[in-house]
């Protein structure tokens, strides 16, 4: 994939690209993840295929950007990243937080939107309450803490060793605790409903059996009545990083999505 830079409030933020057709399809990782989490699923995808891939502001390779750091932003940050390009269209491919921000973007409708897909998405209607909220404030406060995370919370099944360095890795790269803090103590605990409520295009909502994060049942309660064009489709075997403990699966079910949606009128 080709590095590019596309400007955005306070400054550049780095952006991978793979240049195809026809929908471009631009991932969005989780709190504490990078664009490092997609490539599994990426490398499955059908040739060919436009992909977009970047680290959110104040995380990873975007660790110099400014912020506010909040939900708000990062949507900003997306449809910047739209115009920068000059995607004419597109699919969000949200994770998590990445599918709650995807939720937030997605309801300004966008020109050249075509469907999202949300992979164990936060739902629109806030599940957590501050108590939760807190205590999920300090899962990334060290190597051991995100170790714990990651063996009894995010997954359902031990990762390969690299994946699970690279998992470690990603989730102590916050630039300070503005970035590290702003999805525990904000986002996770914001009702976008009313916003949800606005999105026009198909949406496929790509759920893990096992997930303890964002379970089935909380989707289907939470998510599936706000966003009235939202279908859901149960992952089995996996956890909360399904794009690393299921990719195959996620990478056919993308590609079928983007099959079935409405050609573009232009």
């Amino acid at each position: 994939m080709d590095m590019r830079h596309v400007n955005v409030q306070g400054g550049r933020l780095p952006v991978r690209v793979r240049d195809g057709s026809p929908e471009a399809l631009v991932f969005l990782h989780y709190w504490g993840g990078s664009h490092r989490i997609f490539a599994p699923v990426i490398d499955r995808l059908a040739p060919g295929r436009a992909v977009v891939a970047y680290d959110h502001r104040g995380w990873g390779a975007s660790r110099d950007l400014p912020g506010p750091y909040g939900i708000e932003r990062l949507a900003d940050d997306v449809l910047d990243v739209v115009r920068g390009l000059g995607l004419d269209r597109y699919v969000l491919v949200g994770h998590s937080m990445g599918g709650k921000v995807a939720q937030l973007a997605a309801s300004r409708r966008p020109e050249g939107l075509a469907g999202l897909v949300l992979i164990a998405p936060a739902p629109p209607r806030p599940t957590a309450d501050a108590r939760a909220a807190e205590a999920l404030s300090h899962a990334y406060d060290s190597r051991a803490t995100v170790d714990d995370a990651l063996q009894h919370v995010l997954t359902h099944r031990p990762l390969p060793a690299d994946l699970r360095e690279q998992v470690l890795t990603d989730s102590l790269a916050a630039s300070g605790d503005d970035a590290r803090l702003a999805w525990p103590r904000h986002g996770i605990t914001a009702d976008i409903t009313a916003a949800a409520g606005a999105i026009d295009v198909p949406v496929h909502v790509l759920a893990g059996r096992h997930d303890r994060v964002d379970p089935p049942a909380s989707l289907k309660a939470d998510l599936l009545p706000v966003i009235p064009a939202a279908r859901m489709t149960v992952i089995e075997d996996t956890g909360h990083l399904s794009p690393l403990e299921a990719p195959g699966e996620l990478a056919a079910h993308i590609d079928h999505f983007t099959t079935t949606l409405a050609p573009s009128r232009s």
